[in-house]
């Protein structure tokens, strides 16, 4: 399999000539270093800006910008630091007191304190308000109050990864505030304690941030070094790269391959690129009235990761930095392992064999649901084409695509899951086999594997239900795990920037050349 050309999934022609142009010298630059702003274009615009209500990861970056957690965790180190708590002690197996840090403000001036700290986790742990990212906060049992400064958060059941959580996708909101307008009123005018506050906000279209004077100066996240950022939705990544070409914008993430390459030559920009916590895999519906009842056959999974050509598509579209997995989650994760499970090598015949076997000697229809990195899609497509299976295309926003899945309307979805970067198996596998809206299979075994890993005491002994249910899955191909997802990042060269295997754009750490 040959890279893409140019013109047919990168640039378009528009683009091509701009990339002429800034190969010539002709791109404009110091634009973004000029007034101090950086601009920044992503192709998926949140749901909601309040991160509870939000699963993409553009939307687990601004909740980084405009939020803070009670723990921060170093990129560099993993070290646990502390950051609205000053220090926490374990007071039993489900019980952690945590003392909080004074005068902190919220960007409406309203005091943070341990109000804040009870109102937000106990409003997200409460099921009846619905919160989007289950996963994250379904281990809360409760928060109580011991005085202005202290607080304890209690498990449901034993959960080892809590402090993991609550420095990463838990964020704190002003108690008042949230109390007053809730989630759609927190959407609207976001309100967070972070090293950047919100000054814009048009849904669907952008958002600016400014940098907040007030932030605290014993964050660990440090004081920001650049004024604004202006991020504004683009869909199109041809329009990206064409934008970030003409210097229209400073910074765009998760190019693809070859439009990075064509970058790299251009005099203005720098390239930089590794490989993330985000996988990808290929989720199958193989529940009662799924559109394609062919998926509840083994036979028909097993043909169809037979099918899919991993290794190229590895090699020659998703680029440096990935690699290819045999289970559904993020090696370095705890309790990631393939140990036991199955390999499914690229092997067409062998993918017609079991088609035939399966009652489908010249395959079938079926629909595939995708929401970005669209020519890993395609080649995937072409892939299952090449034995029979004819694949229509539906892209969209990953809502779109999310609703689609949990009302049980997709057949299968090419799917990416960042883990909101916790370290984890539990914020991965979990999320898709434990019955959760997002469990299209709904294994008992499974799911009972996964909870006891989730909430074990014994590390061996999580490692040993994590391990089970891996396999389990990769045995009954419940889903198809592809690759590791690396990100190519396009920046103006007067930027300096860290790119990180979390996935995580840290802009109070950028800094102008």
């Amino acid at each position: 399999m040959k890279i893409a050309s140019l013109r047919r999934t990168g640039v378009k022609l528009a683009a091509g000539s701009l990339l002429a142009a800034a190969l010539l010298g002709a791109g404009p630059a110091l634009a973004g270093k000029k007034d101090d702003t950086i601009r920044f274009a992503t192709d998926q615009a949140p749901e909601s800006v309040d991160p509870f209500f939000n699963n993409v990861r553009i939307g687990v970056i601004l909740g980084a910008q405009i939020w803070d957690t009670l723990v921060y965790r170093d990129p560099k180190t993993n070290e646990y630091k502390g950051n609205l708590a000053k220090s926490w002690k374990q007071i039993d197996e489900r019980t952690i007191e945590f003392e909080l840090r004074e005068g902190v403000k919220f960007h409406n001036g309203e005091a943070f304190d341990a109000d804040s700290v009870v109102y937000t986790l106990n409003f997200v742990a409460n099921r009846d308000n619905k919160v989007t990212t289950q996963q994250n906060v379904n281990w809360i049992e409760k928060a109580e109050k011991l005085d202005q400064y202290k607080v304890r958060v209690v498990t449901k059941k034993v959960f080892p990864a809590a402090i993991e959580y609550l420095a990463g996708p838990v964020v704190i909101h002003p108690a008042k505030y949230y109390a007053e307008v809730g989630p759609q009123g927190m959407n609207a005018k976001p309100v967070g304690t972070g090293p950047f506050k919100v000054a814009a906000y048009t849904p669907g279209k952008s958002i600016t941030l400014e940098r907040n004077a007030d932030y605290f100066k014993d964050s660990p996240k440090g004081t920001p070094k650049i004024g604004k950022v202006e991020i504004r939705f683009i869909p199109d990544r041809q329009t990206q790269m064409a934008e970030a070409l003409s210097g229209g914008v400073d910074f765009i993430m998760h190019v693809p391959k070859d439009q990075a390459e064509q970058a790299a030559k251009v005099p203005h920009l720098q390239v930089v690129s590794g490989e993330t916590m985000r996988i990808v895999f290929m989720q199958f519906n193989t529940q009662d009235g799924a559109p394609t009842p062919a998926l509840k056959d083994i036979r028909v999974r097993q043909a169809i990761a037979h099918a899919i050509d991993r290794e190229s598509i590895v090699k020659n579209i998703v680029g440096a930095g990935s690699r290819v997995l045999h289970t559904q989650c993020f090696p370095s994760q705890f309790g990631c392992t393939d140990e036991g499970a199955p390999r499914y090598e690229y092997n067409p015949d062998k993918a017609k064999k079991l088609l035939a076997e399966a009652g489908f000697p010249n395959g079938f229809d079926t629909e595939i649901f995708a929401y970005r990195e669209r020519n890993q899609t395609e080649a995937m497509i072409n892939n299952l084409q090449a034995v029979g299976i004819k694949a229509k295309l539906t892209f969209s926003q990953y809502a779109a695509m999310r609703d689609a899945v949990r009302a049980g309307k997709s057949s299968l979805s090419h799917q990416t899951w960042g883990s909101f970067s916790v370290n984890d198996v539990s914020a991965s596998t979990p999320v898709y086999f434990t019955f959760e809206a997002d469990d299209i299979t709904r294994d008992p075994e499974v799911r009972d594997l996964l909870v006891k890993g989730n909430n074990s005491v014994d590390p061996n002994a999580r490692k040993q239900a994590y391990q089970q249910a891996l396999k389990r899955i990769a045995e009954n191909v419940y889903s198809v795990p592809l690759w590791s997802l690396p990100v190519f990042y396009v920046a103006t060269k007067d930027l300096n920037f860290s790119a990180y295997p979390d996935e995580m754009v840290r802009f109070w750490e950028m800094s102008w050349k």
